[in-house]
Parts: structure tokens; C-alpha cells; sequence
């Protein structure tokens, strides 16, 4: 019997966004080296699935909107098929495909993986019990910040063993700029100009309108200052896109869409704003730390595993535009505090979530859930 572990990802779609650009990195770093990586993507195939280490591998179930029953017998045709070990699932909606594809894990193990905080509209009691019902059906449950943890237990989740698995981050790729200066002029602005990044998708939880009601405060302040919004697609792009035109001081945002190379735009940000109310643990935070830009986020529990305020960056509690200004207002008056920061939030990235770490730990997580099945 083959020594090789075949692992089938389920996801909604292979378009571009954190939860999927981990996904793509540990297929990269694991495939071929004990392991086959497959994926099923429910809705469409998404730009993602060509980084995929074997592109032809990612199949497409056509899922149309609202529950699919041929989408779950779609899924078990392929499970059976690929011959795959395990199933991975990411997040409830493929974890409930995942379930009924594999008869409750009987046809294979699930491996599920939750990737930020419970969002809202799934802390109704009725939800969180069949999150809590699933999750026995699984042979591993993991998130991706320590933090999450705490989070899942405080809601009743914690009736299975949870494993942490970092995110982790190609540090050679995402690296500092030999010239601040020379970044922004690369990147298309002054080599004076500040500029205040936000990378995401176009989404309401990434608070993008609550970064541009906090530059409208601090620009009249600083005529200097710059908005750098990095992303596309999401159910908000409209709004969003809509919200930086119309803004009073739109002719200083710069809106750059998807980039499939991110590293010049995090070595132009003097700092990344990450507002999101809801995190795991950022990928673009991650990067934009590598790069030895600082972030200034909002204390979801993601992002305190990762930035020790004042120190790796900046943590606060931001609720309101008045409080992002403010905290904003606060760093870019300190370049000194600016500078050591990044040095020591790249220190941090290099030492505690590079891809080798985080290629481990999922190494270790599947080995766990086929023991007993080679």
C-alpha cells in the first residue's frame, strides 16, 4: 500500500482571499513529498487554483445557490475517485458537504479547519449546535490562532480536542525594501507621501468604511497622508467601491484592485491598518509584517497570537473612525517607533511563522487523522 497520503481540500471556490491563499501554500510545500493534494471547489474554480501544485487536480462541483444534494454526491464520487485519505474542510458551509459526502466520516476522516472567530450570523443557538454536532463527526478539528481556542470554548465548541496550526508566511519571498522611498515612488506616489494600507476582499467584516471615515478625520490633518486599499470581489465591492469614489478626499486614495504580487504594495505601506472585527490570523498581516511594515490592528484574537503592541505593532481595541484616527495619529507622529517596530515584526514573522513551521504542523495533522489506515 502506497506510503503516500492523499488529501482532498474542500472549498467554496479558489478565489483569491487568506483562507485560500493557506490553503494553497501548504498544498505547495506538502505536495509531492508524501503527499497528493487534490481539491473540490463547490461554487467555481476561483485564480487561486492555478498556484495549486497540480491545477488539473482542482474540480469544479457547480454548486448553485441554496442546499445541493448533487453537489454532495459530486463530492463522494470524487472522494472515491481520488481515493482520497482524508477530507480537509474549511469553515461550516464545507464542512455540512463534507459531512454527508463521507457518510459522517465513515467513507474517509474529516480534517476541518475553522479560519476566523464565529461570524454573527452563525451564533444562534440552533447553529452553534450543529456546528458542535458536526464536529464530533470529525477525526481533527484545527484553527489557526490560539486565540480561537478561547474563542470556539466560550461558545460551547470545545466538545472535540482542537489543534492550532499557524498560518506561515515565505519570508525570502516578502522581505523589506532596500529604500522606503523608493518603494512609494515603485508603487506609484511620492517618496514623502505616508501612506496607510488595508489589503482584503471587499467585504463588510475587512471595515473598510470605517478606515475611510477615519482617513477623512486624519487627511485634512495631513495633506501628506495616503489611502492604499489593495483587493477585489466581495458581496460589498459595489458599496465599497462607491464609498472611495464619493469620498472627500478621494483623489488621495488609491484603489489597485487584486495583485498577484504584493510585495511592492506592503513595502510602500508605512503602516497596514487590519480593522477587521472578525480574524483568525491574517495572512496579509503576516506579509505585510515581513516586509517590515508595521500593523495597526484591531485586538481580534488572531491578530494578538502574532503583534505584541508597541513592539511588533499595534493593537487596539477600534470601534469607532475617532479611535483609528487617533490611533493613527498616535504611530505616524513616531518614526522612530515606526522603524523599530517593523525591524522587530519581521524578527517576529521569521522566527515564529515561517513556512516550514506551518508546513509541519498540517504534516503532523494528517498523519494524526489516517493513523491507523495506511
Amino acid at each position: 500500500m502506497s506510503d503516500v497520503v492523499r488529501v482532498l481540500h474542500v472549498l467554496d471556490s479558489l478565489a483569491p482571499g487568506g483562507l485560500e491563499n493557506g490553503v494553497v501554500n501548504v498544498a505547495r510545500r506538502l505536495h509531492g513529498g508524501g503527499f497528493d493534494i487534490h481539491a473540490a471547489c463547490l461554487r467555481f474554480r476561483g485564480d487561486f487554483a492555478g498556484r495549486m501544485p497540480e491545477p488539473e487536480k482542482v474540480v469544479v462541483l457547480g454548486k448553485t445557490d441554496g442546499f445541493s444534494l448533487r453537489a454532495v454526491w459530486k463530492l463522494n464520487r470524487l472522494i472515491r475517485s481520488t481515493r482520497a485519505d482524508l477530507v480537509h474542510t474549511h469553515n461550516l458551509g464545507t464542512l455540512i458537504y463534507g459531512v454527508l459526502a463521507t457518510l459522517g466520516g465513515i467513507v474517509c476522516p474529516i480534517v476541518h479547519g475553522e479560519h476566523g472567530q464565529i461570524q454573527k450570523q452563525d451564533l444562534a443557538p440552533k447553529r452553534l449546535a450543529q456546528r458542535r454536532r458536526l464536529f464530533r463527526l470529525c477525526k481533527r478539528v484545527h484553527v489557526v490562532a490560539a486565540g480561537m481556542v478561547q474563542n470556539l470554548a466560550a461558545l460551547g465548541l470545545d466538545n472535540v480536542p482542537i489543534t492550532v496550526t499557524p498560518n506561515g508566511v515565505d519570508s525570502d519571498r516578502f522581505s523589506p525594501p532596500a529604500s522606503k522611498a523608493a518603494a512609494k515612488e515603485a508603487a506609484g506616489f511620492s517618496g514623502d507621501d505616508v501612506i496607510v494600507g488595508i489589503v482584503g476582499r471587499l467585504v463588510a467584516l475587512k471595515r473598510h468604511r470605517l478606515l475611510f471615515d477615519a482617513f477623512a478625520l486624519l487627511g485634512t490633518e495631513l495633506p501628506c497622508l495616503h489611502l492604499l486599499v489593495v483587493g477585489d470581489g466581495g458581496a460589498e465591492k459595489e458599496d465599497i467601491v462607491r464609498q472611495m469614489r464619493e469620498h472627500p478626499l478621494a483623489a488621495r486614495i488609491r484603489w489597485a484592485g487584486h495583485q498577484d504580487d504584493m510585495k511592492p504594495f506592503y513595502q510602500a505601506m508605512d503602516v497596514l491598518a487590519a480593522p477587521s472585527e472578525i480574524e483568525g490570523l491574517s495572512n496579509a498581516v503576516l506579509e505585510g509584517m515581513a516586509c517590515g511594515t508595521p500593523v495597526l490592528a484591531h485586538a481580534a484574537c488572531g491578530n494578538a497570537d502574532v503583534i505584541e503592541h508597541d513592539r511588533s505593532g499595534f493593537l487596539a481595541h477600534i470601534y469607532t473612525p475617532a479611535q483609528l484616527a487617533a490611533e493613527l495619529r498616535r504611530v505616524l507622529a513616531d518614526e522612530n517607533l515606526l522603524h523599530d517596530c517593523g525591524i522587530a515584526a519581521r524578527d517576529t514573522v521569521c522566527g515564529r511563522f515561517s513556512m516550514d513551521a506551518m508546513a509541519g504542523c498540517y504534516r503532523a495533522l494528517y498523519h494524526g487523522a489516517v493513523s491507523g489506515r495506511k
